[in-house]
């Protein structure tokens, strides 16, 4: 098979599910299916072969977990690991031709800010598999059931900086269209596009049925090959075996349903066999691939929020740049970088959609602050950023570790400029902001900035970059040094708009320097600007003339449907005033509610004050982390700001803490135990519940990963404890979850137990006979209350 020649004339084929036929096998709960690859290696090339005559055209290899992360005491390297198992897969295609996918599954890890995973770390544990694979022969790569847009673009950038194969990456969401960490299809389609991954897509999780529901979303946003790897259904448990409700007649005919809808390359995951991949290859041999359009639109992204351009002006958030302001200059000295988190989320409540971000100071190493900065402000606001620096070295370190596809300023029309930043935004992705300017300085006339901005296009698709991935921005200059400065860059505006339909950006503030009450005019231009379209604008959200400009400005034109968020804003008596200044004392409430943990520990010492420890804990903690915990549940907050404010909240109670033990005043709700049961070495779940568990004041006994049943139930003994959690990531470990159980019944039959975990359902609960099961961490800490109430 030619993958280059193929893709596209026809349907494409993956194979089944390596895990499946596994445990079919024997593999045991908590054993390495990596390590049959040295172990059992006939049996693995059988499989393999299995799948090569049922007509698949690609094999992954048996490497899900083949990083040094899960080797980790295993006995074996990753470089054998992956050899075996590339040269058992290798061999087993030969007959039919088909070719090898290296497999790359996540490292079980969260990453920073919100876990303890590195960026660069796990950029190189991915690069050790992925290089490994190429050198044993692998013919491409494969990323796949990644729930963390971050982790899978620190995977793609190791397979692309490491290897020379094509790279295909597919993610795993919920119902919703959600990953783990909240990013939903159009944010990691958008930064898979921008990274240059081959094909992209949805493997795990669900069934074909259900796949097909998520695929319209996907293919309407999506200009590259599409993957889709069902499951075989969701599993149900019968006689203690794993049973998937979906016959192969039955999941063929769904993916057909789904090659005829625009996927490119289909196979099967969890619970697929040989049989499935038979039925379908059968089914969908004659389907016709759909060509693949190319989605003319302009996006960047956060890791959960898409702002695309064209719909409406654009607003970004000025605030966070030190030109012109003093307190900010003041916090990037003093290293202060709870000033500007605050400023993020005062903007954000503002209404920024985009938050502009630069530290560019003499005395400042820019190339680590800018990153540093941009990923704490990640952390604390979902909103996309635009990172600012005329530093190229600044800008590759801030694009390298951003959690999205971002807003990039800038570029301009100078050929060193040019030769600088665009190679950057080819390899990371992100929109680029162009001035234009050249060698020559900024023309005096539109139509000379209009030439710039044809030469910067012309000279950015040189560079693989197309018009989508730019905005031009024609520069305003103050009319206090020439009148004719506001109807030069509105004409250049409408040039660039008409003339070679792009879109544009301003910094509009610049139109008023030098002149008394600059708001007024600032309003005014800006009004004149978005009539002569004008696609984004750098300006001050916390400005009422700016915001009130925009808003009427989008309700008069009709981009404010039937001007329902004008009347929103405007139909109270009292109009709304827009969010206090970062510069102020921020309450206990408002800290945790934002992620703010400087701001939670300072004021929690404030109430200290006047105020007992645990009425501090009691009516302000509690009511913000349930506020927390409703919004993450109801899927307007997501699991990197909830983990922010559990953050925030455990630095106040820190304090309180302190307080308390000098008092003798120390209370917990209650004793908890938390394990991720014998043979599964994943944690990522247990972690997030036991953050919430004390902050909400619950004592937990974290007893790690890979925990013994007897282990669980003699702490319980020991410590009476009233309620046991327990973890498990992987199906073949769920058989240690119900030995658990079973061993707590019989030695403290009045403990409860909650269970959780990705492979969990509510009827493998019931089955195994846990008292309670929650799909998420806030229901965890629901449960524990009622427990203990």
């Amino acid at each position: 098979m030619n993958l280059k020649h193929d893709l596209g004339r026809r349907m494409i084929f993956f194979d089944g599910g390596m895990g499946t036929l596994l445990q079919a096998n024997g593999l045991g709960a908590g054993e390495l299916p990596e390590l049959w690859n040295l172990e059992k290696p006939d049996l693995i090339e059988d499989i393999h072969r299995q799948y090569a005559e049922a007509g698949a055209d690609i094999l992954k290899t048996n490497t899900f977990g083949a990083n040094r992360i899960k080797l980790r005491g295993s006995g074996h390297g990753v470089e054998e690991i992956v050899s075996a198992a590339v040269r058992l897969a290798k061999a087993a295609a030969e007959k039919t031709g088909a070719l090898v996918a290296m497999d790359i599954g996540p490292t079980g890890k969260l990453m920073k800010p919100i876990g303890d995973l590195a960026f660069e770390e796990a950029v190189s544990v991915f690069a050790q598999t992925a290089a490994a694979g190429e050198k044993a022969g692998a013919d491409l790569i494969l990323i796949e059931t990644m729930g963390d847009t971050l982790e899978c673009k620190a995977a793609a950038l190791a397979a692309k900086e490491n290897t020379s194969l094509p790279v295909f990456a597919t993610m795993i969401v919920d119902e919703t269209g959600r990953l783990l960490t909240g990013g939903d299809i159009p944010a990691f389609v958008a930064l898979l596009e921008g990274l240059g991954v081959d094909a992209l897509g949805l493997n795990c999780g669900f069934g074909p049925d259900q796949m097909k529901r998520l695929l319209p979303r996907l293919l309407e946003c999506c200009s590259v090959p599409v993957v889709v790897n069902p499951n075989a259904g969701l599993p149900r448990v019968v006689d203690g075996e794993n049973v998937y409700d979906v016959t192969p007649e039955e999941f063929a005919a769904d993916v057909k349903e789904i090659a005829e809808s625009g996927a490119w390359v289909v196979g099967g995951c969890c619970g697929t066999t040989p049989e499935y991949i038979r039925a379908v290859t059968k089914q969908c041999a004659r389907v016709v691939p759909k060509p693949v359009a190319k989605k003319e639109i302009t996006v960047v992204t956060s890791y959960s929020r898409t702002v695309m351009f064209g719909k409406r002006p654009v607003l970004i958030g000025e605030r966070i740049n030190p030109t012109g302001k003093k307190r900010l200059k003041q916090a990037l000295r003093e290293n202060d970088m709870d000033y500007l988190l605050r400023e993020a989320v005062t903007q954000q409540e503002n209404g920024a959609q985009v938050l502009d971000v630069n530290v560019g100071l003499p005395e400042l190493d820019e190339t680590a602050v800018l990153s540093r900065t941009v990923r704490e402000i990640q952390g604390v606001t979902d909103l996309p950023l635009q990172i600012d620096t005329s530093s190229p070295q600044a800008m590759e370190a801030a694009m390298r570790v951003y959690n999205g596809k971002p807003l990039v300023n800038s570029v301009n029309g100078k050929e060193e400029s040019m030769r600088a930043i665009f190679p950057l935004v080819r390899k990371y992705g992100g929109v680029v902001i162009a001035l234009t300017l050249d060698e020559s300085g900024i023309p005096e006339t539109a139509e000379g900035r209009f030439r710039i901005a044809e030469k910067i296009l012309s000279t950015a698709r040189k560079y693989g970059l197309e018009k989508k991935d730019l905005v031009f921005d024609p520069l305003a200059m103050t009319i206090s040094a020439g009148q004719q400065n506001a109807a030069v860059t509105l004409e250049a505006l409408r040039l660039i708009r008409d003339r070679l339909g792009a879109h544009t950006s301003l910094g509009v503030s610049n139109i008023s320097f030098g002149l008394p009450g600059r708001e007024r005019i600032n309003a005014a231009f800006f009004v004149m600007a978005m009539q002569n379209g004008l696609g984004a604008a750098i300006l001050n959200p916390g400005s009422a003339a700016m915001m009130d400009a925009y808003r009427s400005f989008c309700a008069l034109s009709g981009a404010d449907d039937r001007c329902m968020e004008y009347i929103g804003r405007y139909s109270q008596q009292e109009e709304i005033k827009p969010a206090a200044p970062a510069g102020g004392e921020v309450a206990l409430s408002d800290a945790i509610l934002r992620g703010l943990k400087e701001s939670a520990g300072s004021a929690a010492s404030r109430l200290l004050a006047s105020r007992e420890p645990l009425e501090i804990i009691n009516t302000e903690m509690i009511p913000a982390l349930d506020r927390v915990g409703k919004d993450f549940e109801k899927g307007t907050l997501f699991l990197p700001q909830l983990l922010m404010s559990a953050e925030a909240a455990k630095s106040a109670f820190e304090v309180l803490r302190a307080k308390m033990s000098e008092s003798g005043q120390t209370e917990k709700k209650g004793k908890i135990i938390l394990a991720t049961v014998k043979g599964d070495i994943h944690d990522i779940g247990k972690n997030i519940v036991k953050v919430l568990l004390e902050n909400y004041g619950f004592d937990v006994l974290d007893l790690g990963r890979d925990v013994a049943p007897e282990t669980i139930v003699e702490t319980a003994v020991a410590q009476k404890v009233r309620l046991v959690g327990l973890s498990a990531l992987m199906t073949t470990t769920v058989v240690n979850m119900e030995e658990t159980i079973r061993q707590l019944r019989t030695a403290v039959p009045d403990c409860r137990v909650m269970v959780g975990g990705a492979v969990l359902t509510q009827e493998y609960a019931e089955h195994i006979h846990a008292d309670f099961y929650s799909p998420d961490a806030m229901g965890s800490v629901r449960y524990a209350q009622r427990v203990f109430s």
